[in-house]
């Protein structure tokens, strides 16, 4: 075995000195594209090399040849954008609105929220602002325009849940408008069975709710037999339509706010399935601002219907050593077996390797936003 490992040290030493000199030449590469103003990327060249690279290589090693030199590209690619710079219009709009948001969050604004007094949405738009003026809409679209037309300078809205999953109405949504995302907040949510006073758990036969407030209500809700389960837009206009009806056979799943808002009896607290229930919340903005501490940046990216075009993404992400808190992928609705991928990236607006990979994104996927840099309330 220490032969072995002997030949394996001598191997790596060369190895390294092959990487130092790739790089260096790769670097001189770098210095020629500046001087002649050329791309960085070279798809035709980096297709035929790898290519060749490939044919050489023995049987046995194939599988494992490519990884290795793409790695290698991204790599250079990328010790070649450091060369060239990291100025472009998207990283000096960044800059600008690092330079020009106001230190602090803030205050007294108009907010727009989907749903009634006593939605989730509404618990996390207090938490995320002082004395904000909140503005309620029927659905997440309404929100969206509200913003966009200038009704209201921000909405909140939910984007994943801890147990029923991602909010995908909200990231078609995110498609559609050029928003940016100025803040998150992860609200724990609690469910619970509310009805008007006198009304026993017996004497339930409906229950209204979001959709996804009732499946994270699975467990709770399969125990009580006979009882018809009715999907509305929100948990706290849910309340609100039980609150309003003389129904003395009607409940709703909504929080603990709501009970006390619509004057509801909670017949049972905590009806979801998991304690441990939470809900990321994002406040979306028409004008890029980035505030202090923006330590999460997130990005939707269309690449093409090829054959490890995720893998070379992923790569960049690893050879600048930035990590992911989420990959989410949606189908395109105007292209076959085409998708839309979704990342939030763990790294501060401020590190050189942000810029860089974004600097380098136009010239390696088809089409991405940038939809903000944050930090995220816990």
């Amino acid at each position: 075995m220490e032969d072995y490992r002997k030949k394996i040290d001598e191997v790596d030493g060369k190895l390294l000195a092959s990487f130092i000199e790739r790089m260096g030449i790769a670097a001189d590469i770098g210095r020629y594209k500046k001087e002649h103003h050329r791309s960085v990327m070279d798809k035709k060249r980096e297709r035929e090399k790898l290519f060749n690279i490939i044919s050489e290589s023995p049987e046995e090693m194939k599988r494992y040849t490519p990884i290795l030199f793409s790695l290698l590209f991204e790599m250079s690619r990328n010790y070649q954008q450091r060369i060239i710079g990291i100025d472009t219009e998207l990283t000096e709009k960044i800059s600008g609105a690092i330079e020009n948001t106001p230190k602090l969050f803030p205050a007294g604004v108009n907010v727009a929220c989907q749903g009634a007094e006593g939605a989730n949405s509404q618990i996390a738009a207090d938490k995320l602002f002082k004395n904000a003026n909140i503005m309620y809409f029927s659905n997440f679209e309404a929100v969206f325009k509200a913003v966009e037309q200038g009704f209201c300078r921000y909405g909140v809205v939910p984007v994943e849940n801890s147990t029923a999953g991602s909010v995908n109405s909200v990231y078609d949504l995110m498609m559609d408008h050029h928003f940016y995302i100025t803040r998150s907040i992860r609200l724990k949510v609690d469910h619970n069975l509310l009805a008007r006073p006198g009304v026993k758990l017996e004497d339930i036969k409906e229950i209204y709710s979001h959709e996804q407030a009732l499946n994270q209500c699975s467990e709770f809700l399969s125990r009580l037999e006979g009882v018809k389960l009715i999907p509305v837009e929100n948990t706290a206009t849910a309340a609100r339509m039980v609150s309003e009806s003389e129904d003395m056979h009607i409940a709703a799943l909504a929080s603990r706010s709501c009970a006390d808002y619509y004057s509801l009896n909670c017949l049972w607290p905590s009806v979801q399935d998991k304690d441990n229930n939470y809900t990321r919340f994002i406040c979306i903005s028409k004008d890029l601002e980035i505030y202090p501490g923006a330590d999460r940046t997130s990005l939707m990216v269309i690449l093409p219907h090829e054959a490890g075009s995720l893998y070379k993404l992923l790569s960049r992400f690893y050879a600048l050593d930035i990590n992911l808190n989420k990959l989410e992928s949606r189908p395109l609705p105007e292209r076959e077996f085409e998708f839309m991928f979704y990342f939030d990236l763990d790294t501060p607006v401020y590190s050189k390797e942000l810029l860089e990979l974004l600097a380098e994104l136009p010239e390696t996927v088809e089409e991405f936003h940038y939809l903000g840099s944050y930090s995220e309330v816990v």
